[in-house]
This record gives C-alpha cells, structure tokens and sequence, in this order.
C-alpha cells in the first residue's frame, strides 16, 4: 500500500503541473487584467481619470508587460518556494488569504458532507427496500429535485423562507457583526448554507445509493443468507449494505472537491467568508495570482479524492489488494 500511494504520489506532481499550464494559458486568453479592472472598480467614469502613462507605469510594476511565458516561469519559482503571490489591490500574500478562508470552506464542507452522507445512503437504502411504493416515489423526486434545481435557486428559496419570513437563521455571514463572537452565534450563520448544500451532495448520494442497494439485493448470496435463517438486519448491514457501500465511495470521494471548489456560488450568496467566495472575488478582479493558487488546490483536492477513494476500497473489501 506504501509503494502504491508513493506511485500515485509521483504521478501526481506532472498533473498538477498540467493543472497549472491549462490554467494559466486560460486566464491569459481571458480580456483585461488586474489593473484595469482596479480602475474599472475604482473610477465612476471608467478609464477616463488615469492617463496612459499612468495606466503603462502601474502594468509595468505588476509585470504584465513581461510576455506571458516570462510571468509563468516567475509564477512558478515563486511557487516553489511556497510563495503564491500576492492580491493586487493590497498586496496581501496569496498563501495568507488561503489560511484565513480555507478553515471556512473546510468547516462547511464538513458539516454538509456528514449531513448529506447520514441521510442520502440512509434515505437511498430506504427507497431501495420500499422500491416502487409511495415512500421510494417521494423519495425519487425530492432526489431528482435537488439534482435538477439550481443551487443559487435552492439557496436564495431558503433564505427567503427561513430568514426573511420566518426569521429562524442570519441571512449571511458567519458572524453577526459587531457582536462578540460566540459559537452558538456562529453556528446560527452555518445551518443554512450546509442544509443547502447537503441537500444537493444527498441527492447524487441517495440516487446512488438506492442503485447499488437494488443491485445487491437481488444477487444470490444475499437469497442464501436469508435462506440460512439469518435476520434481516443481519443480512442487510452484514451482506447487503457492505457490498452496496463500494461504488458509493467513489461517489462520496469524489464529491469532495467539488464541495470544496464546487461552493463558489452558495459561499457567495451567503457570503460565507471561505475559498468560494474569494474564487469570484478574485475572478471578478482579474487577480490571477489567487485564480491560480486556488486551482492548484482544487486540482490537489480532486488527485487526494482520488487516492482517498481506492484506499477507502482496499478498507471496505478485503479482496482488493494494491501490490
């Protein structure tokens, strides 16, 4: 297992490599840069108050005028030394903006992924089991729901309903301001965004989960263990659900990045202070030294899902061995 996770390791490093050529070569053929989106957002007429020197003096300090490969190259050493760059608008270190929202995202991502996790597997056995009932048809639709609707549609119905009529949680944030920080204040402000987002993960999860518990159900080794006179909690958690749980693991695995780069859109609709919301922030910005670190960390994000998912299998089945 050692030498296995040390290969994938090593494969890796050329991957996120290609991970940062790719998304360099898009952010250059975007239009505009950092600078004049500066001005863009700093000037109510636009370009008309800085004068072309002007406007050549400040491209010259943040290097744009160096040709693309140049400010690749300077990007990467930098990067090898640990060094992300910095925001444009202030100067402040890449790799500081990271440790203050990254905790955020993590903590979100968190609470929604055991929410979504408890209750999709749980409510897809459920649909599985009373397959082509009243319950598994309801079932059916609120998973088709949350996969079909849009995620900002979802996020803004509940903030309409929960804070806006019925005043149960903040509207935004993750923390009341001007108020002394309290947890019981800050888990107030995290309820909404991760129900929301559970729902949206539990939905894939349930669809998925309900599938493989078809599946399994039906084979002949589950009919030989009730056969035996097993009961049917046994034969359910013992047999049934060990085996269903396997394509689930690459589902849940690989809903990890997407949480944590995925949440771009609900961060910013609650303004929930984490990477996502500093992804548009700096896209919006042009600030491509943040665009760019945060893509190399959701491309590590989707290679550790990977490597997390074939160890999670070796765990759960003991057939699966890596030489």
């Amino acid at each position: 297992m050692i030498k296995y996770i040390l290969r994938r390791f090593l494969i890796s490093i050329p991957v996120v490599w290609l991970i940062t050529v790719a998304s360099f070569t898009f952010i250059e053929l975007a239009p505009g840069d950092a600078v004049s989106a500066m001005i863009m957002q700093t000037s109510s007429t636009s370009l008309g108050n800085i004068s072309a020197a002007q406007l050549e003096r400040l491209r010259e300090m943040h290097g744009f005028n160096d040709p693309a490969y140049v400010r690749y190259f300077k990007w990467l050493k930098g990067l090898s030394e640990g060094n992300f760059g910095y925001r444009f608008r202030d100067r402040k270190p890449v790799a500081k903006l990271l440790v203050e929202r990254i905790p955020m995202t993590l903590e979100l991502m968190a609470v929604s992924l055991v929410i979504a996790c408890f209750l999709g597997i749980s409510l897809g056995v459920i649909s599985a089991l009373k397959q082509n009932t009243s319950i598994d048809y309801i079932l059916t639709v609120l998973a088709f729901s949350g996969v079909s609707v849009p995620v900002f549609f979802i996020a803004m119905l509940a903030i309409f309903v929960f804070s806006l009529n019925l005043d149960m949680f903040p509207t935004s944030g993750a923390r009341t301001p001007a108020v002394p920080f309290t947890y019981g204040d800050h888990i107030r402000h995290l309820v909404l965004p991760s129900l929301v987002m559970a729902l949206v993960v539990m939905s894939d999860i349930m669809r998925y989960a309900r599938a493989s518990m078809l599946e399994v159900i039906r084979e002949d080794y589950i009919t030989t263990a009730r056969a035996k006179g097993l009961s049917g909690w046994h034969v359910l958690m013992g047999h049934a659900f060990r085996n269903a749980l396997l394509p689930l693991i690459t589902i849940i695995a690989l809903k990890l990045p997407w949480i944590f780069g995925g949440s771009a859109i609900l961060e910013t609709v609650f303004q929930w202070p984490g990477l996502g919301s500093l992804f548009v922030d700096a896209a919006i910005a042009r600030d491509y030294y943040i665009i760019m670190a945060q893509l190399v960390v959701y491309g590590v994000a989707v290679l550790a899902a990977g490597l997390l998912a074939d160890i999670l299998y070796a765990v759960a089945d003991p057939r699966i061995r890596y030489e």
